[in-house]
């Protein structure tokens, strides 16, 4: 995440340290206490969406337990597994769409509290505590920060992932083979895997429009710069090659010419 957040401009260049660089170095500054910053509002977050999501498609499936039959008890006639595909991936569309909408608010405190590592700051220290800040300093629109990217990214990538698969399981695989489930199973994972690659630079955007100029050092020059919208923030990072920052565990590369703002001595 501290990769993911901050700009790379200013001091060392070569491969961006592992992620156990980071843990361990936060661990020597804030303890072991230190690698659960934000994980509060993180579980509220969980759980929130998951029960707004599981709401959504039970409402649905409600409704078509009424219209299973059609009038004078005639059975409705079977949708092709097209139209399946197009109806399940709606539903599942506004079911995670609103229960991103609702959670928003808790991923923005859980960026905020981690961010604030980078400057040494104690603004977002506890859930009451970030909600009253947030809304005194930005009013409601302060909870929603980086929510359109969010929510482009979360349709972009469903439908991507079940199109795809889709498509694999019906031209690709034989129907006749003893293991189709399982090859089903096996598709909608890479599928997935594939689309979230895809569409992450809209959760990179997201996550640094969350903590943009929100009075937080790692908000603010030198560390990330100040973008007036989503479209500046990607329109800046595409420019700089910058779109895959923070997407990959392992092999973590600085763009061509580009150097990081600060060391984690400077994180101290």
């Amino acid at each position: 995440m501290v990769e993911q957040l901050v700009s790379p401009n200013n001091f060392f260049q070569a491969a961006v340290p592992p992620p156990n660089t980071f843990t361990q170095h936060i661990a020597s500054i804030d303890g072991k206490r230190g690698l659960f910053t934000g994980l509060t509002p993180r579980l509220c977050s969980g759980v929130l969406g998951t029960v707004v999501h599981g709401k959504v498609l039970q409402h649905y499936q409600e409704s078509d337990k009424v219209e299973d039959l059609g009038p004078g008890n005639v059975p409705k006639e079977v949708p092709s597994s097209f139209d399946q595909v197009i109806k399940e991936t709606t539903r599942e569309m506004i079911a995670r769409s609103a229960a991103t909408l609702i959670t928003h608010p808790f991923h923005v405190i859980t960026l905020r509290s981690m961010i604030q590592f980078i400057g040494r700051e104690s603004k977002y220290c506890g859930l009451c505590d970030s909600i009253v800040t947030i809304y005194r300093e930005e009013g409601m629109i302060g909870f929603f920060a980086g929510l359109i990217p969010r929510l482009l990214g979360d349709i972009i990538s469903l439908w991507l992932c079940n199109s795809l698969a889709y498509l694999v399981n019906t031209y690709a695989l034989d129907s006749g083979v003893s293991t189709m489930n399982e090859m089903k199973s096996y598709s909608q994972a890479v599928t997935g895997f594939f689309a979230s690659m895809l569409t992450y630079p809209f959760v990179l955007v997201s996550n640094l429009m969350a903590v943009n100029n929100c009075g937080l050092a790692g908000g603010c020059p030198p560390y990330s710069p100040i973008y007036t919208s989503w479209i500046d923030c990607w329109s800046m990072l595409q420019k700089e090659g910058n779109m895959s920052r923070g997407n990959s565990l392992f092999f973590r590369k600085v763009p061509f010419g580009k150097t990081y703002c600060c060391d984690l001595r400077m994180l101290i």
